[in-house]
């Protein structure tokens, strides 16, 4: 047996598919499947409408005639919609400030010869940014305190400063990096790069990125407590091998995600990447400073040639021709300060060494051809009596 409440709910959706609605109103109801564009044609007409109403009350005070009827409509419309899905249990708000616009305009509107906007009529508050419609059980409403947070310096270089702040809305610690002032127009481009890199990577052990600011050249991103240098310094008496392991492997692991992204970090060093603690002495390994990263699939990445990074290979002739066996030495040297402590390069008789040895091989062609390989020989190692920092 065909179901009506089914039916209805089709026919409500189909009306409103057929309807043109701007991108701007459709963006707000995307967390809407269901009646996100219906909400959207509704919100887009009645801002429509208040805009003109707003205007003739500063000026002629006559809502035109046809205007009039259409808006009479849209309140009856914009009524019978929310009383039919609360009549089969699905209920929908309408923000009080439209809710209490469509009383007053109902008070005054007539259906012909046009209707007079009255003297004392107050301005509406058209809301533009933000959804009027809502259903509670899909979403939620955050309140913003609009308190300005105070930023704390934690980080900086020759492109940008890095700062902390705890978000008094949510009561969580963020990080905020920004660009330098003086940087120049090419090295913006890389910035907003970074940040656009960065928001399509999802991965656990690349650093998450919230929000561009085109205004500031700033974006938002998750905290880590430290970097990998100064993580294992202040530890590194006390850092047993197995630890040391795990956080080679996360490091590799984020280096092996991003090339299977058909992307080369190209500034790997101990500085990019960080670490996120957490209770009982989890952690948590980051990539990031994407910065100077290579994306084989963009033309752009190619074409600056001098020589950058904090770890260069010495093999390499020019940083256009950067690869992955450039990538998997500056990778050695990482490794070998997560399994010693020391920036010196490893070059004891033990496994861990003879893998540092391999990813920064004199030939190339001795050296490791891709991360995955690498993983597999780090994974395999086991703790020896010399595997002690010395």
């Amino acid at each position: 047996m065909t179901d009506p409440t089914a039916l209805m709910l089709e026919d409500l959706s189909q009306k409103y598919a057929e309807k043109q609605t701007s991108n701007a109103f459709l963006r707000l109801y995307t967390d809407d499947i269901q009646f996100g564009h219906v909400f959207a044609s509704i919100h887009e007409r009645l801002n429509g409408h208040f805009d003109a109403i707003n205007d003739r009350a500063e000026t002629s005070h006559h809502y035109w005639a046809e205007a009039s009827r259409e808006m009479i409509a849209l309140c009856k419309e914009t009524d019978d919609i929310l009383q039919s899905l609360k009549h089969v249990g699905i209920e929908v708000r309408l923000t009080e400030t439209y809710a209490a616009a469509i009383q007053s305009c109902q008070s005054w509107l007539v259906r012909s010869g046009g209707s007079t906007v009255p003297d004392d009529f107050e301005q509406i508050t058209v809301i533009k940014y933000e959804p009027i419609l809502s259903r509670p059980e899909i979403s939620s409403h955050l309140k913003k305190s609009g308190a300005r947070p105070q930023l704390q310096l934690i980080g900086e270089g020759s492109y940008a400063q890095v700062f902390s702040f705890v978000d008094p809305d949510y009561d969580l610690k963020f990080a905020i990096k920004r660009a330098r002032k003086n940087m120049g127009e090419r090295d913006l481009h890389r910035f907003r790069q970074e940040f656009d890199i960065l928001q399509r990577l999802s991965f656990p052990y690349i650093v998450e990125v919230y929000q561009y600011d085109a205004t500031r050249h700033e974006y938002k991103m998750e905290f880590c407590e430290s970097t990998l240098r100064k993580y294992i310094k202040r530890r590194n008496d006390g850092l047993p091998f197995s630890s040391r392991k795990r956080i080679a492997l996360q490091f590799l692991y984020g280096i092996n995600y991003i090339h299977t992204k058909n992307l080369l970090h190209r500034d790997i060093s101990l500085q990019n990447v960080l670490v996120k603690t957490f209770d009982g002495g989890a952690v948590l390994v980051k990539l990031s400073d994407f910065g100077l990263v290579k994306d084989r699939s963009s033309e752009y990445t190619q074409t600056k040639t001098e020589m950058r990074g904090t770890i260069r290979d010495p093999l390499l002739v020019s940083f256009k021709e950067y690869d992955t066996c450039n990538e998997i030495y500056a990778i050695g040297h990482v490794l070998s300060y997560i399994f010693s402590g020391k920036e010196a390069l490893m070059s004891r008789a033990d496994n861990v060494s003879e893998i540092v040895r391999k990813c920064t091989a004199h030939d190339v062609a001795n050296r490791y051809q891709t991360v995955r390989e690498l993983i597999g020989d780090v994974d395999k190692l086991e703790a020896t009596p010399t595997d002690a920092p010395a």
